[in-house]
């Protein structure tokens, strides 16, 4: 059997990251900086000999980006991908597009906050980072862990909340503590799975 191998990486910074934009479900593209954060996560994944079997990302542009990029740096280019909208960022509905500033002026700070940092609150017309969770979660565990405890090298290129819930059941995080997790953009996470789909051993790449 070969190692149980799962590594998770946010996509590099968005055009919308940049601006300060609730994006959800929009679709824009990477920054310069996202298409080097995307590049240095590949290269660091090389640093550490990784190769991988399978790869999942979402439906978006800058995640399906951030792979394309990640697996040039590893000479894997035509390796077999899943996209899924499973995998898509949480939809933030009517805040989708704005301008964080503008939403707080618009709903005011409180109830905006409330939106971003509540487990199961979600924006109007959009997902609570719960919903979000219950698509992203039984996706998970139906399509890509049966691959990995099988041995499978598998990366996965998604967005932070997604990729929040599967850090929430490997890490075996509250609500309230998978909430105060941040994800940086473009940063591997690298988790050594045991037989059991519980963590062996977790190494982050940031820096």
């Amino acid at each position: 059997m070969s190692e149980r191998l799962l590594v998770l990486v946010r996509h590099g910074q968005s055009d919308w990251n940049l601006k300060n934009l609730f994006t959800g479900w929009k679709d824009p593209d990477l920054t310069e900086l996202g298409v080097k954060e995307a590049t240095d996560a590949g290269r660091k994944l090389k640093e550490q000999g990784l190769q991988f079997d399978v790869a999942y990302t979402s439906a978006l542009t800058r995640a399906q980006h951030t792979l394309d990029l990640i697996l040039g740096e590893l000479g894997q280019k035509g390796l077999p991908t899943t996209k899924d909208l499973a995998l898509n960022e949480r939809d933030y509905g009517d805040l989708s597009g704005l301008n964080k500033d503008d939403a707080r002026k618009k709903w005011g700070e409180d109830q905006v906050l409330i939106w971003r940092r509540s487990y199961d609150v979600p924006p109007p017309g959009g997902e609570s980072l719960k919903d979000t969770l219950a698509r992203a979660l039984p996706y998970y565990v139906q399509e890509i862990l049966p691959g990995v405890l099988n041995g499978k090298r598998t990366l996965v290129a998604a967005h932070g909340n997604s990729l929040r819930a599967l850090i929430m059941v490997l890490e075996k995080l509250s609500p309230e503590g998978i909430l105060k997790r941040e994800l940086a953009t473009g940063v591997p996470i690298i988790y050594r799975l045991n037989a059991d789909s519980t963590v062996a051993s977790k190494l982050d790449l940031a820096g």
